[in-house]
């Protein structure tokens, strides 16, 4: 069994007889979290890119639990000069790690990390991950929008679980994410970026009901807290 929870924005906890995987950690000033990051004990910390409501608490609770950071080069590096534990890849590299199977892939969007100065660091490409933990195949897209890429993601893995965004204005609106249901073709999708702000307000419902009603893949809507188990 593998168990998926929803802590808030683009944050998942995956759960696996292998280990415990915690991606895109933005907790503290997140008005969706349920969890704080001294809460979270994690083997491994995936982080899509260097945006603070992604990157988010990702040093803090690597240094408390001695968790290695999984992340694009350029990011990786960065949070290693502050002191994480770090294990840097790039986009189509794949690992075999204790808790999983990790596989960078492709995504459209940006990665700058924002100084307290206003100054902006640039962190490297962006990332989603294929992750097989617990004989399970789930794909984070991370902050993206709809790509060609997602149709190879489809053609060459066996999906069971998408987390998408939905929230538009800086990702996939819902009827994009639509299109890449349709791609992708997982065998669940699970909505994700929305809400957090009135900015990417989205009703997360209709979503899924136009996926069950015009795919063959189940949506299911996970609120913050809430799990869902594969």
């Amino acid at each position: 069994m593998v168990k998926l929870t929803f802590l808030g924005h683009a944050c998942w906890l995956i759960e696996s007889p292998q280990g415990r995987i915690i991606i895109d950690p933005f907790l503290n000033g997140n008005p969706q979290a349920v969890k704080k990051p001294d809460d979270i004990v994690v083997d491994a910390i995936l982080v899509t890119h260097g945006h603070g409501d992604h990157l988010g608490d990702a040093i803090a609770i690597s240094k408390r639990n001695n968790a290695v950071i999984v992340s694009p080069y350029e990011l990786a590096m960065f949070c290693g000069s502050k002191g994480a534990n770090v294990h840097p890849m790039h986009i189509g590299g794949s690992r075999e790690f204790p808790f999983g199977w990790v596989k960078l892939l492709p995504a459209s969007h940006g990665s700058g990390y924002v100084e307290d100065s206003g100054s902006i660091i640039y962190l490297g490409n962006p990332c989603g991950y294929l992750i097989k933990t617990g004989g399970r195949m789930i794909y984070h897209a991370g902050d993206t929008g709809l790509i060609a890429d997602m149709e190879l993601i489809g053609r060459l893995y066996e999906v069971d679980v998408a987390l998408l965004p939905i929230g538009g204005n800086f990702t996939m609106d819902p009827d994009d994410a639509f299109e890449a249901v349709k791609l992708i073709r997982p065998k669940v999708v699970i909505p994700m970026h929305y809400n957090t702000w009135p900015l990417i307000e989205q009703d997360p419902n209709k979503f899924v009901e136009r996926v069950n009603r015009e795919t063959n893949t189940k949506g299911v809507v996970v609120k913050p807290g809430e799990s869902y188990e594969i």
